[in-house]
């Protein structure tokens, strides 16, 4: 991190993933750039969702318990849950929350229970997972620190394993250097190399061929897919990042206007274009009409300051 403004990365982190998932909420409703600008430009507030409001548990939990704790985690989201129901949660956490009320049980063995007990491979641990990746940036047992948040709600393997990549893909951006040549060869080796499941390694060797043989984002939408599964909804918004590297509005764009999971697509592409670039990168206009914007920003100067204790 030599030389690297840390406090801008995870600013940038934070806020570019909320913003990516308030502007990806709103591309469900306006799906093309020529109609999504003038709403961006007119519209007072950008409201983010759950994908937003469980990143902000996190980093909430992540700074009250230096680090991570399980329960305090599932408890931290239980109670956000509880204030704020409305923000659009798919089934999968309340149905944990209300596993763990009723019988008393651990938030990872409540989620474990989900889908006849496989777990969730739903992308909800990898939409939130920024402020791990930059609290843990550089860390050795990064993967296994990603895992066991994954596993208060996501309990797959392939649940966890995308929340992971998605964590090691903000904190090597957060460890990027914008000023120098981007490293676009050594950085997606890491990240096949980084994926443990089948699913995701295959997932990231296509993105590679994909940005290799610079296929349109039209393409690449269908060839990575963008549902609600972390394997066909992380791998797009990481091609997003790699197809548009020096703009944070281009890659944002790029992951939302080709449908499917938009507001989670943004929250993912928007962490990692964030972690790269800087909170300068990311369009004041936009910052300044992004709903809790201070408190999102004193939670990613929190973590910046207690992560370089």
């Amino acid at each position: 991190m030599t030389g690297i403004n840390l406090e801008a990365k995870f600013l940038g982190s934070m806020v570019g993933s909320a913003l990516g998932d308030a502007i990806g909420e709103l591309a469900f409703s306006h799906p093309r750039k020529d109609r999504l600008n003038p709403v961006l430009e007119r519209i007072s507030e950008l409201r983010y969702t759950d994908d937003t409001a469980m990143a902000i548990g996190l980093a909430e939990s992540l700074i009250r318990r230096q680090g991570l704790d399980q329960e305090d985690l599932g408890k931290t989201f239980q109670d956000n849950f509880n204030r704020e129901s409305w923000r659009g949660y798919a089934s999968g956490p309340p149905t944990i929350f209300s596993l763990v009320t009723q019988r008393g049980i651990p938030y990872r063995e409540a989620a474990q229970s989900l889908f006849r007990g496989k777990g969730s491979l739903g992308n909800g641990a990898a939409m939130r997972i920024a402020p791990l990746g930059l609290f843990y940036h550089g860390a050795k047992d990064l993967y296994d620190r990603a895992c066991a948040s994954a596993r208060v709600t996501h309990a797959h393997p392939v649940g966890m394993d995308g929340a992971a990549v998605q964590a090691f893909a903000v904190s090597q951006a957060a460890a990027g250097d914008p000023r120098n040549d981007f490293p676009k060869d050594a950085l997606l080796q890491s990240l096949i190399r980084f994926a443990r499941t089948p699913e995701i390694q295959e997932k990231m060797k296509l993105v590679e061929q994909l940005i290799s043989r610079e296929e349109s984002p039209e393409n690449a939408a269908l060839s990575l897919g963008r549902s609600v599964a972390v394997h066909e909804s992380m791998p797009f918004a990481v091609y997003s990042f790699f197809r548009y590297p020096t703009s944070f509005e281009e890659c944002l764009f790029c992951a939302i206007l080709h449908g499917g999971d938009r507001d989670t697509l943004g929250a993912m592409a928007g962490a990692v274009s964030g972690a790269y670039l800087g909170l300068d990168a990311i369009p004041r206009s936009w910052i300044q009409k992004l709903e809790n914007k201070d408190y999102i920003r004193h939670l990613a100067c929190s973590l910046a300051r207690i992560s370089g204790e």
